[in-house]
Order: C-alpha cells, then sequence, then structure tokens
C-alpha cells in the first residue's frame, strides 16, 4: 500500500487527531499514560479527574502510600504495580530530574513503570517530538493493513518509521489508535465504511471466508 495514500486517507478520517487522555501538565499526561496500560483511556479519564485535584505533581504524589494511590486507581486495573511505579517514577523525577519530566526517549524509558511505547507518547504529545508509539490498535491496524506481520510492538515501530515520513509520525500514531479504536476494531470491525477495504488482507481474508 503507498504510504502517500495511507496519509492522504488518515488525514481525510481524522484531520485533527488528539490524545484522549485529559491532563494539564507532561507530568499528570506521563501518570495518565502509565494508568493507561490495558485500560481504555475512558476509564482513566474518570480516575484521574479525582486524582489531579490534589496529586498532581510529583512532590504531592510521594505524599501517598501504595495503599492510598492502590485505592484511587483500583478501577484501571493492575493498580498494585501501577501504584508502585507511580510512585517510585515521582521519586526519581524529585532526586535525579528536579522534579520534571525529562524531554527526551531515553531519560525516560529510565523511569519506573516507563517502557517505549509510554515514553514514545510522552516525548510525541508532550514534548511535540516525532515518534510512532505502538499499542494494541496501532498494532493490529499495521497487521491489517499489511504494513507488517508481526505481533512484536518494537519492530513494528521500526518498520513504520521506515515506510513513513519523519514528520508523519506523531499524526499518524494517533489516527492509527482512533482508526483502530472505532473503525478498525479488535471485535466486529466496521469494514463496510472502512476506505481501506480494497487493501486490508484482514477484509480480504473475511470475504473469501463468505
Amino acid at each position: 500500500m503507498n504510504a502517500e495514500d495511507v496519509v492522504d486517507k488518515m488525514n481525510s478520517l481524522f484531520p485533527e487527531p488528539k490524545c484522549e487522555l485529559k491532563y494539564n501538565s507532561i507530568y499528570e499526561l506521563l501518570v495518565a499514560v502509565i494508568l493507561s496500560a490495558q485500560c481504555t483511556d475512558k476509564r482513566v479519564n474518570i480516575v484521574t479527574n479525582e486524582l489531579f485535584k490534589n496529586f498532581n505533581t510529583p512532590y504531592k504524589m510521594i505524599k501517598l502510600s501504595v495503599e492510598e494511590l492502590e485505592k484511587k486507581i483500583h478501577s484501571c486495573g493492575f493498580y498494585h504495580n501501577k501504584a508502585k511505579n507511580i510512585l517510585a517514577m515521582s521519586s526519581d523525577l524529585i532526586e535525579r530530574f528536579g522534579g520534571e519530566v525529562p524531554n527526551n526517549k531515553d531519560d525516560l524509558q529510565t523511569l519506573a513503570g516507563v517502557g517505549r511505547k509510554t515514553a514514545n507518547v510522552v516525548y510525541s504529545e508532550g514534548f511535540n517530538g516525532d515518534a510512532i508509539a505502538v499499542d494494541t490498535h496501532v498494532l493490529r491496524v499495521s497487521n491489517r493493513l499489511g504494513f507488517v506481520k508481526t505481533d512484536n510492538p518494537l519492530i513494528c515501530e521500526k518498520e513504520l518509521m521506515k515506510i513513513f515520513d519523519k514528520k508523519d509520525w506523531s499524526r499518524l500514531h494517533l489516527q492509527f489508535v482512533l482508526f483502530g479504536r472505532y473503525v478498525c476494531k479488535s471485535q466486529n470491525p466496521n469494514c463496510a465504511k472502512c476506505l481501506f477495504q480494497k487493501d486490508c488482507l484482514y477484509y480480504k481474508e473475511k470475504a473469501n471466508t463468505i
């Protein structure tokens, strides 16, 4: 599939793609992205709407015990590890970075609970950097459209970086997420209204089984 054609179609579908996590600072964004693992943005926003009223900086966050933070983020799932990581990450920010979230992917990935995907999201969204963060949506869409044939997010990221211009990475990441969330869903994708129907490997396989 032609990369420029994909960019054009994604731009027509999502002309101004935006991260659906709600935040008012890069620290809030970082916490929200950590909470979003295996959890919907909608649920994270409900939780952070309350959490950030009183604990929206690393200095305020570390006043909480693990148990206290667990209760506040319980509905996001995996709350024990997320609570430990958020508190460890907050302490790290204070001790190593003066309470500020670092503006590069290498330093971000040294923080507790921050893997490559999280670092890419924060770097792209928070610092307007060029990056492709591969979550389940991006991975699914990339495989279905034939850009990759892998379940490995890192391989997928590197392949997409080769295929698309650097200037398009961050926008495409958001567009792929939204496309996967609302059109190319894991279950019952809306193939009938998909602009990529004729090029989609998933649709071709599906059509052949009917």
